[in-house]
This record gives structure tokens, sequence and C-alpha cells, in this order.
């Protein structure tokens, strides 16, 4: 019982902690890392029932709805944040916004034999001037 419990704070303060750090740019900003937590869960509880077909006795792996469900928000919490996050400080229309910057991978030519290398970027400020 007390393993299902810490389980749930657990799992309550990452959503807390995931929600907080969420960038104040719009007003639809917790709307739309809702909605992704939201549909994320839906298909990971899809996925999680879909598991139940590989098992001997579907009846006994019920919790595998609950685990891809909770691994569904989660990931979809992640998905949203970086979605709405642009660079960690944004000046528009006279004030300053901080977010979570996105890392953006970028292709370069690396030498002579046409290899190319991953050089990552992350917006760490940005303003209209």
């Amino acid at each position: 019982m007390k393993t299902a419990q810490r389980r749930i704070l657990v799992g309550i303060t990452l959503i807390l902690i995931t929600v907080w750090c969420t960038p104040c740019m719009a007003d639809d900003t917790f709307e739309g890392v809702f909605r992704d937590a939201f549909y994320g869960g839906l298909v990971g509880g899809l996925v999680g029932a879909a598991l139940l077909v590989f098992t001997d006795k579907p009846g006994d792996h019920l919790d595998y709805i609950g685990y891809g469900a909770a691994g569904g928000v989660l990931a979809g919490t992640a998905y949203g944040v970086a979605r709405t996050s642009r660079a960690f400080a944004e000046v528009q229309d006279g004030k300053v916004q901080l977010a979570v910057p996105t890392i953006i991978p970028e292709y370069v030519p690396a030498g002579l034999k046409g290899e190319r290398e991953v050089i990552l970027t992350a917006e760490v400020i940005r303003g209209k001037f």
C-alpha cells in the first residue's frame, strides 16, 4: 500500500513540476500542454491495452493499461512543454518572457568526403527590433 501511495505522490509531483516549468507566453499555453498530456494518456492506455494480447493471462496484467497511460501522460506533457517553448528569454511587446529553450538539430557538411555533422542549437534570446 505504501508503494502505491509513493508512486502516486511521485507522479503528482512530476506533473506539478512539469506544469510549473511551462512558459507563460500565451493564454492557451496551459491548455495546449494539458491537451497533449490528455491525448498522451489516451494513446498510452491504448498501447498498454494492446500489449495484453501478448500475455498468457491478460486478466493478470491489467496494470499494463495504467502504466501505459501514466507513461503517455508524462510523454504528452513533455511534448507539450517542448512544443510551446521557443527561447529562454523572448522580448515581445516590451515584455520579457522566460521559457525553456527548444533544442534544434542542424545537419552541416563536416569534411571533404561528404560527411555531415549534427549541431544542436538552442535559442537563448529572441526579439524583434
